[in-house]
């Protein structure tokens, strides 16, 4: 009898960064084994109220724990590497094959988070070959990005070869001289590859990215005409800008002062590894550089995006303690606004511009150019690949799509791709390729305390408070199911135009109403004694009842907070959680 010779499918599941732009994760799936590629976070947007990152939904990770044998890491921005220590608090990474830089970064991130004993980390370098399980074998290549150390991958899979280009762009003129890997690119292509994902943040703008090189004249320019003190904004993350900016701060005999903990700590680790040269005396503590003339000073800071806590950000809003904007200031964002960041990024600007800053910022000024390719780039990458199959990432939808266009362009044909969504599962096999069904693909919310991930219900209890307020009602009620005295009402950012006397009073009586004809429901007499309270189950109906009044009377929805107090709470059976509660949140019914 013939021996089955039929090789399982191949998934492939992104959990992040399609239909939008970041918390890039993706899953590789073979048989009962796991390759995770990447995981990243995204920062919140402005209805998120106290969250502080965003990341995927890992529960199909949490369940299928068992079989993950490994990650590999493409290159060290925080889209791509700042969610991996909340993951290693779920579950266990066996190892991590990373680039030197994001190595280095995503070390300090395990040791703060406590999970640095969770997973080995091991360096590679280009052309560096590992294997993670049965069956995956990685080649790393090196490619060129707008960060320092940044690869794309060649996944050997039992049925052939996926590529997977990371973040990036062709640069022909690489600010570290590292220039991207074009013949194991077209080698792969010739030996045949089997599906390439490749990255769509560009693809609707027309041509070549142009050369990270091409920002030192432009930023040189802004130099020389700068009589005061510059601070220059910028991705922390940066390294090949950083190294320009440096190099111009020398040319104009200027000292650098660096403001914002991650660009510290990116700086000291890309010093570290030699990824950033400089002299030490070129870099100096904000105390040592506070008395020299405004023409020898030059702030290397963070908040390019307008983050709330960023150093920039603080500046321009007089909060930061030791650095205050003043006239001749020139401010350079040597960065273009994230979508969703527009909008805070023109705030910063503004405020800067208004305590009498010249500040240099758009497209148009040419201090900034963008990591990722165009579709010139996009084309080139198909033409040295030459896929059979093609999945477009890293973007949103109609990136995605047009992506698409330009590989049917290039001749693959419309059925050999497929425009996916988080949680979609792709199955490949050496003819096909569809999506196969799906996995949990939602949000996990990190509060800004870092403590504790912040679930739906109370994400949208922050949202209806800040839309409407809250209202705090204190009721005391004695055994027999009466009022000992007014229910007092605190009302937070409700806008109402009932006075306060007449609330209490209406609340005092609806609570009546609802004691004098329900209590019988939750109180069981007792021979002799005091009768049996479901207090939890009347404290229930109290608030329904206050929910559906103040919805109407209010004419919005608040939050209501009911806080009862009860009579010789030590009698209460202790076996019902909920009846010894004295206080209780619930929000009013849509």
């Amino acid at each position: 009898m013939a021996k089955n010779t039929t090789k399982s499918a191949l998934k492939i599941i992104p959990l992040g960064g399609l239909h939008e732009i970041g918390k890039n994760t993706c899953v590789f799936e073979y048989e009962d084994e796991i390759l995770l590629l990447d995981a990243g976070l995204a920062f919140p947007t402005d209805g998120m109220h106290g969250v502080n990152i965003v990341l995927p939904d890992t529960t199909y990770l949490r369940e299928n724990r068992h079989k993950i044998k490994g990650m590999i890491v493409t290159h060290g921005h925080e889209d791509h590497i700042g969610g991996i220590a909340f993951h290693l608090k779920q579950f266990d990474i066996p190892v991590i094959y990373g680039p030197r830089l994001a190595m280095a970064m995503l070390e300090g991130k395990l040791e703060e988070a406590g999970v640095r004993d969770r997973t080995e980390l091991r360096t590679v370098l280009p052309r560096d070959i590992v294997r993670i399980g049965k069956s995956f074998v990685i080649e790393y290549m090196r490619n060129t990005h707008s960060m320092a150390d940044s690869f794309s991958v060649a996944i050997f899979t039992p049925l052939g070869v996926v590529i997977h280009t990371g973040d990036f762009k062709f640069d022909h003129t690489p600010v570290d001289g590292e220039c991207f890997d074009l013949q194991r690119l077209a080698e792969h292509g010739e030996k045949g590859v089997l599906c390439l994902m490749s990255d769509s943040t560009n693809s609707e703008v027309p041509g070549f990215t142009p050369s990270e090189s091409s920002v030192y004249p432009n930023l040189d320019r802004v130099f020389s005409q700068s009589s005061g003190r510059i601070f220059v904004t910028t991705f922390a993350s940066s390294v090949h800008r950083l190294n320009i900016i440096l190099q111009l701060a020398h040319k104009h005999n200027r000292v650098v002062g660096v403001v914002g903990r991650s660009m510290l700590n990116l700086i000291a680790h890309a010093r570290n590894l030699g990824y950033v040269k400089c002299e030490d005396s070129l870099l100096q503590p904000l105390h040592a550089i506070r008395n020299l003339p405004d023409e020898k000073v030059l702030i290397l800071t963070t908040g390019s995006q307008g983050e709330p806590m960023a150093a920039l950000t603080r500046i321009a809003n007089k909060q930061h303690p030791h650095i205050k904007i003043r006239e001749g200031d020139t401010v350079v964002f040597s960065a273009n606004p994230i979508p969703g960041n527009t909008i805070a990024v023109v705030n910063t600007i503004d405020k800067l511009m208004m305590q009498g800053a010249k500040v240099i910022y758009g497209r148009h000024q040419g201090v900034h150019v963008s990591g990722h390719g165009c579709q010139e780039d996009q084309k080139l990458m198909l033409a040295l690949t030459k896929p059979k199959f093609f999945l477009p990432v890293h973007g949103e939808h109609r990136m995605l799509v047009k992506h698409s266009h330009t590989a049917q362009s290039m001749g693959i044909p419309p059925e050999n791709m497929v425009i996916i969504q988080n949680g979609d599962i792709v199955e490949l096999t050496s003819e096909s390729i569809g999506v196969a069904g799906k996995v949990p693909s939602g949000l996990e919310l990190v509060d800004t305390s870092g403590s504790g991930m912040v679930s739906a219900k109370v994400l949208e209890e922050r949202q209806q408070m800040a839309e409407d307020g809250i209202v705090t009602i204190a009721a005391a009620i004695n055994w027999n199911g009466k009022l000992l005295a007014k229910p007092e009402i605190h009302l937070r950012g409700v806008v109402t135009n009932i006075e306060r006397s007449l609330l209490q009073k209406l609340v005092q009586q609806r609570i009546e109403e609802t004691l004098g004809v329900r209590w019988s429901e939750f109180a069981r007499p007792l021979n002799g004694g005091k009768p049996e309270v479901d207090w939890g189950g009347l404290k229930g109906l109290l608030e329904r009842e206050l929910m559906r009044f103040l919805k109407r009377e209010l004419q919005c929805q608040p939050t209501v907070t009911l806080l009862m107090q009860i009579p010789d709470e030590s009698q209460i059976k202790a076996s019902d959680g909920r009846r010894r509660r004295t206080r209780t949140t619930a929000q009013v019914a849509s």
